[in-house]
């Protein structure tokens, strides 16, 4: 609850989430392949430091995840706050969609030879 006793402080508990967490992973998986395009320095500094190659793969991934989170619960908060909770879901359900239909559009297929 939020500060249900007084003098309590303000936290939020999974509960008070619960109905922002579908938007928010929505966002996080339609911002995903754009945001990791951010971790190209990372990538480049791994390469060149002593880390085996497979714990630069799981380090990758990790910080792909937490940003991609990150920006999906920013996203989802302040689309919460302008259009509502039901909306900020529904634009990032929209916005899934729309990237999956870009890939399969941006696809080419060679004719046949």
């Amino acid at each position: 609850m939020l500060g249900s006793q007084p003098g309590a402080p303000m936290l939020l508990s999974l509960r008070d989430l619960a109905p922002l967490l579908a938007g928010i992973a929505l966002w996080a998986l339609a911002l995903a392949l754009p945001l990791s395009a951010l971790l190209a320095p990372l990538e480049r500094s791994l390469a060149a430091g002593a880390l085996a190659p497979t714990a630069q793969q799981v380090l990758l991934v990790a910080a792909g995840v937490v940003l991609a989170l990150a920006v999906g619960v920013g996203c989802e908060f302040v689309l919460s706050l302008v259009l509502g909770p039901g909306w900020a879901s529904s634009l990032g359900l929209i916005a899934v969609l729309a990237g999956l239909f870009w890939s399969l559009a941006g696809r080419t297929d060679d004719p046949p030879a």
